[in-house]
Parts: structure tokens; C-alpha cells; sequence
């Protein structure tokens, strides 16, 4: 058990890493003009939807904690407490962090050049990924350090993961509908209808689109990644905890070792992530793109190795690392595939058939959003197929674990990109002049791949964390009922795998009204104050940026509350009301849609965002041409799916899994 504490430590490690990481940061100049006022309101906009958003988040998880505590008993309503804690927590600092570095990016890019712009960008998004990881391997290891390794114990920690993901799923769907009905509405009306650059000082909605994409693209995704990375773990811990004496003999013997190897591989994972983020530091001078891939990918490198170390001194079988390699390639194979279709030639594709207007535009993206799908799928069965084969079940949970143990440093190149996005809006509102804004507008450029790239990890990682959890949750019901099959040709396995189906589609639609619904609202605002405001147009008045950042609030807050309902309601109907057998069936079917469905949004989105930016670089007409205007219309129907239905898919199928592992005892 003394083993247990390493990670706590290295966990509490990283926690101080950022927080010196922090300090460095606000050491930077934060500048004394325009710039500074910008950006303090994009910081408080940011930090009061917070503030509502946790408000109501709290009510939700005390109802939970109540329940859990009168039908599992004390542990598990703990650590459902404590990953709630953990996440919101990571969420928070990251975000913080991030509306402190942006501005001071923008001033480094003024003063010192593109290097230290960089620097500062990324390392303000480092402290988002050291708290991701250094949270969740602090807050699994003190639960496996008191509650031990007993079956009974590894049950109760499932809150944990159970606590994690109702926090990402409110955080994602809600900064998701907030980032993405100002951005349409700024979009809308500034560039199409008013002809105004984006991030123009006098559009009411930018403030608002500044302060989304801390929202949804930092603290969203940030929980979003945590709850993936928790559940993967604690799957794979879940799955040790259950195993036959036959599949342990293979596996080395050691229930223990099984049991404790997902933390052991993810304290490794930090190190490794560790070395990264240095990495970009010394590889700063050299180009935003070299820096930050060589980092990712050397982590990634440095980190396989490492994990062979690990699992074979402790005595494990070295199919469990034949299981992480699989898991690690997979996710880098995915998220150059990603690269491709959200950056390479299928953009420059969408962007030419923009010449003949808006409805092709719509048509080549839906198309290249499709065939996308393809790979990354095949990709996803590969590594199962590859790591069942190399350690069962076990391994497909090693797999996921493999995949998302360098969580520290490819979380921190995905949060790198809005504070490199808002760093250039800035500097557009703040008149820095065009030589920064060239600067900001290429490490911007870099974020947008950063951010495709972990879109696609993050779809990846979430599916393999959803299939170990729901492995766990078939051994477990199967250990309290030997007769328990899940057959395809079951009637209510049907049954069920067919009502799982439609949560994809009703989750997608439910979160795309809402964008569409909060949108209109904001459009009709900046209409009124582009008319109602004397001088506005001219630039000789402010825009009331408040009035379009409540709009956005509000809306977010009102409307995330169903589909996260949904997600965790549903297992608990279908559970109690059609039996296990159902349950099952009905993961299996929403894990299949999810996947494909947030694939499929996640890179038509970010293919129409990027033909929209390759067109303003001059081609085919360049900014305020007819084409622009036809790939405008496809940025704007693509942001609600890279940015908010897209990503909830992830979070949906996650909790429906870890809801469903956590109340199996009472279903047997």
C-alpha cells in the first residue's frame, strides 16, 4: 500500500509545478492601455458564468451525493464528492489562468516577439493540463491509499469517476452553448451583414466569443479530458478488481500489482508530460508548430518506453504493454487524421466550392465529415481488437489508460489555442497594431490544428475509456449473475441497444436548438445596437458587451440542465425499469452512435472553420467576397457541431457508462 502514495505525491507535485508555472506568467507584462481593460472583462465574463454555472452545478450534485449515500453507502457518495471537487477545481484554474495569459500574450507579441509570445501562450495552457492529471492522480490515489484494494473498495471509488463526469458534462455542454451562440452571433451579423473584421471592437457579441472560448474550449474541455482520464483508470482498476484466477494468471498473478498499474502508468504519464512541456520551452525559438508537435509526440515516445519499464519491474505481464502501446500509436493515428481533414486538402476543397455559394459549401463539408469517420474508427477497433488480444478485457482498459496517460501535455497544447485565439482578439480590439497581430493570427493558426488534434484524441479516448467501463459493468453484473449474456439476439438486449441509439441524436439536437435559440437572441441584440447606439459604426461609441455576455449566461445555464439530466437518468430507467440486459444493450448502441456522430460534427466543424480562415488569407476572392460569404455560412452551421453537440458526445456516452457500472449491485 505504501506504493499507493507515489502518485499522491507526484500529483501534489504537479499542482505546485503550475502554480509556479502561474507565477512566471503573471511576472509578464500585462500592458497599461486599452488592452488591459479588454482584457479584465473578458476575465470577469469568464469568471461569473463560472460562479452561476458551479452555483447550479452544486444543487445537482448534493441530490446525487443524497442518493448515492442511501443506496450505496458512504464510500462511493465520498468519492463521487471528491471528483466533483477535483474537476470543478481543474476547471477553474485553468480558466483563471487562461484570462491571465492572454493579454499577456498579446503584450509579449508586441514587445518581444513571436518565441515569447509562444511561450507565455502555452504555458498558460500547461497549467491546465499539470491540473488535469495532477488532480485526478491526487484524487484517485488518496481513495486507493483509504479504501484499499478490496472489490468493495475499487466500488466505492467509481463515484469518483461518477462525481468527475456529471461536473464535464454540465461544463462542456454549458460553456459549449455559451462560446458558440456569441461566435455565431458575432459572426453573423460583424462580418456578413455589417462587413467588420472579427474581433472588431465594435461588435457587442466579441467580449462574449472571447470569454467562450475560455468557457467551452478550456474549462469544457479540461473536464471533458478529466473525466475521460479518470474513468480510464478506474475502469481498468474495476476490471483488475473482478478478474477470474485464470485471466490474473496470464496477466502476471498479482491482483494488487493490476489493480494499482493504472495509476502507476499514469504517474509516469506526468513525468513524461513534464519533460514535454519543457521541451517546448527549449524548442521555442524554432517555429509554433515544431515546438508544440515535437512535445506532444516526444512525450508520447518518451512515455512508451517508460511504461515498458514500469510494467515489466512490477512484476505484470508485458501483454499489458503490448495493450498501452496499442493505446498510445491509436491516439496519435487519430489525431493526425484528424490534422488531415480539418487542415490539409479537404479544407482547400470546401474552400473552392464556395464559388458557386453557400449550399455546396454545406455539402462538401457534411460529405467530408462522413468519410472522416472511416479511419479513425477503424482505428478505435484496431486497438481493440489488438490490446483484448494481448491482455482481454484488462487490456482494452490499459489501452485507454495508454492513450490518455500524457494527458498533462496534450491537454496543455489544446488549451494553448484559445488563449493564443483570445491574444489576437486583444489585439485587434486593442488597435496593437498589424505587426502583433500577425503574430497572434500565427500561433492562433497553430491552435486551431492543436485544437482539431485534440478533438480527435478526445473522441478517441473517451470511447476506449467508455468501453472499459462498460466491460466493468458486464463483469460485474455477470459475477452477481452467472447467467448474465449479453446476446444480440436477445430481444431486450435489442431493445436496448436501439433506445441507446437515439440519446446521440437527441443530445445533438437538444444542445444545436439551443445555440441556434441563444444565437438569435444574441443577433437581434447586436442589430439593435448597431441601430440604437449614435456613433457605434463610427467608432466613436462603446457597444453594451454585458448585455450580449448575459444573453450567452443565461442562455447556457438554462439550457444545459436537460441534456445532463439525460445522460444520467437514463441508465437509472432503463436499469430499474427493463433490467440489466437492457442496460447493457443500450451502452452499446449509444457508444456507437456517439462515437461516430462526434467524429463526424467535430471534423465537418472544424473543415468548414478552416475553409472560412483560408479564404480570409486572399484566396478565391479573400475577405468580403461572395465566396467568404458562402464559407462564413458553413463556419456558422459548423460551430455548433465542433464546439458543442460534437463534444458532448464524448462526456454522454462516458456517463451513462460510469452511472450504469456505479448502480449495477443494485440491479443484480
Amino acid at each position: 500500500m505504501t506504493s499507493a502514495y507515489i502518485p499522491v505525491a507526484l500529483g501534489a507535485f504537479g499542482l505546485i509545478v503550475a502554480f509556479f508555472v502561474y507565477q512566471w506568467i503573471k511576472k509578464s507584462p500585462v500592458g497599461n492601455g486599452p488592452e488591459k481593460d479588454i482584457a479584465d472583462e473578458i476575465h470577469l465574463g469568464a469568471m461569473v458564468f463560472m460562479a452561476s454555472e458551479y452555483k447550479r452545478l452544486a444543487i445537482f450534485c448534493v441530490i446525487c451525493i443524497v442518493a448515492l449515500y442511501a443506496s450505496l453507502g458512504e464510500g462511493t457518495a465520498i468519492a463521487f464528492t471528491l471528483g466533483a471537487l477535483c474537476s470543478g477545481t481543474a476547471g477553474y484554474i485553468g480558466m483563471y489562468t487562461a484570462t491571465k495569459a492572454n493579454v499577456r500574450t498579446a503584450v509579449a507579441a508586441k514587445n518581444k516577439g513571436a518565441a515569447e509570445a509562444l511561450n507565455i501562450a502555452f504555458f498558460g495552457g500547461s497549467i491546465m493540463g499539470l491540473t488535469v492529471a495532477s488532480m485526478g492522480l491526487l484524487g484517485i490515489g488518496v481513495l486507493y491509499g483509504f479504501m484499499g484494494n478490496t472489490l468493495h473498495g475499487i466500488e466505492s471509488i467509481e463515484g469518483f469517476a461518477m462525481g468527475g463526469s456529471s461536473v464535464a458534462l454540465f461544463s462542456r455542454v454549458g460553456g459549449g452553448i455559451f462560446t458558440k451562440s456569441a461566435d455565431v452571433g458575432a459572426d453573423l451579423v460583424g462580418k456578413v451583414e455589417a462587413g467588420i473584421p472579427e474581433d472588431d471592437p465594435r461588435n457587442p457579441a466579441v467580449i462574449a466569443d472571447n470569454v467562450g472560448d475560455n468557457v467551452g474550449d478550456v474549462a469544457g474541455m479540461g473536464s471533458d479530458i478529466f473525466e475521460s482520464y479518470c474513468g480510464a483508470m478506474i475502469a481498468s482498476m474495476a476490471l483488475a478488481a473482478s478478474m477470474s484466477m485464470a485471466s490474473l494468471d496470464v496477466l502476471g498473478g498479482n491482483r494488487s500489482v493490476l489493480q494499482f498499474m493504472p495509476l502507476a502508468l499514469a504517474s509516469t504519464g506526468l513525468i513524461c508530460s513534464l519533460l514535454g512541456i519543457l521541451s517546448v520551452k527549449l524548442f521555442s525559438n524554432k517555429s509554433a508548430d515544431v515546438a508544440l508537435r515535437f512535445g506532444t509526440i516526444g512525450s508520447a515516445v518518451i512515455f512508451i518506453g517508460a511504461a515498458y519499464f514500469v510494467i515489466t519491474s512490477i512484476g505484470a505481464s508485458v501483454g499489458v504493454w503490448y495493450a498501452v502501446l496499442v493505446g498510445a500509436i491509436g491516439g496519435i493515428i487519430v489525431g493526425l487524421v484528424t490534422e488531415y481533414y480539418t487542415g490539409g486538402a479537404p479544407v482547400r476543397k470546401i474552400a473552392k466550392d464556395g464559388e458557386t455559394g453557400p449550399a455546396t459549401v454545406m455539402i462538401s463539408g457534411l460529405a467530408i465529415g462522413m468519410q472522416s469517420v472511416a479511419i479513425p474508427v477503424l482505428t478505435i477497433a484496431a486497438i481493440i481488437f489488438f490490446a483484448n488480444l494481448s491482455a482481454g478485457l484488462y487490456g482494452v482498459g490499459m489501452a485507454a489508460v495508454g492513450m490518455l496517460a500524457t494527458v498533462g501535455i496534450t491537454m496543455a497544447i489544446d488549451a494553448y489555442g484559445p488563449v493564443a485565439d483570445n491574444a489576437g482578439g486583444i489585439a485587434e480590439m486593442a488597435e496593437m497594431g498589424p505587426e502583433t497581430r500577425e503574430i497572434t493570427d500565427s500561433l492562433d493558426e497553430v491552435g486551431n490544428s492543436t485544437a482539431a488534434i485534440g478533438k480527435g484524441f478526445a473522441i478517441s479516448a473517451a470511447a476506449l475509456a467508455a468501453l472499459a467501463l462498460i466491460s466493468a459493468y458486464i463483469v460485474k453484473v455477470s459475477n452477481g449473475d452467472p447467467n448474465f449474456v449479453l446476446a444480440i439476439n436477445d430481444p431486450i438486449v435489442l431493445v436496448g441497444m436501439f433506445i441507446g441509439g437515439i440519446f446521440p441524436f437527441l443530445v445533438s439536437s437538444i444542445t444545436m436548438t439551443a445555440v441556434g435559440d441563444a444565437a438569435f437572441e444574441m443577433i437581434i441584440e447586436v442589430r439593435r445596437q448597431f441601430k440604437e447606439i449614435p456613433g457605434l459604426m463610427e467608432g466613436k461609441a462603446k457597444p453594451d458587451t454585458a448585455r450580449c455576455v448575459d444573453i450567452a449566461t443565461r442562455a447556457a445555464l438554462r439550457k444545459m440542465i436537460l441534456p445532463g439530466s439525460l445522460a444520467v437518468l437514463a441508465p437509472v430507467v432503463i436499469g430499474f425499469g427493463l433490467g440489466p440486459k437492457a442496460l447493457g444493450g443500450m451502452l452499446g448502441g449509444a457508444l456507437i452512435c456517439c462515437v461516430m456522430m462526434a467524429l463526424m460534427m467535430a471534423n465537418a466543424g472544424g473543415a468548414w472553420d478552416n475553409a472560412k480562415k483560408y479564404v480570409e488569407k486572399g484566396n478565391y476572392g479573400g475577405k468580403g467576397s461572395d465566396v467568404h460569404k458562402a464559407a462564413v455560412v458553413g463556419d456558422t452551421v459548423g460551430d455548433p457541431l465542433k464546439d458543442t453537440s460534437g463534444p458532448a458526445m464524448n462526456i454522454l456516452i462516458n456517463v451513462m457508462a460510469i452511472v450504469s457500472l456505479v448502480i449495477a449491485p443494485l440491479l443484480i
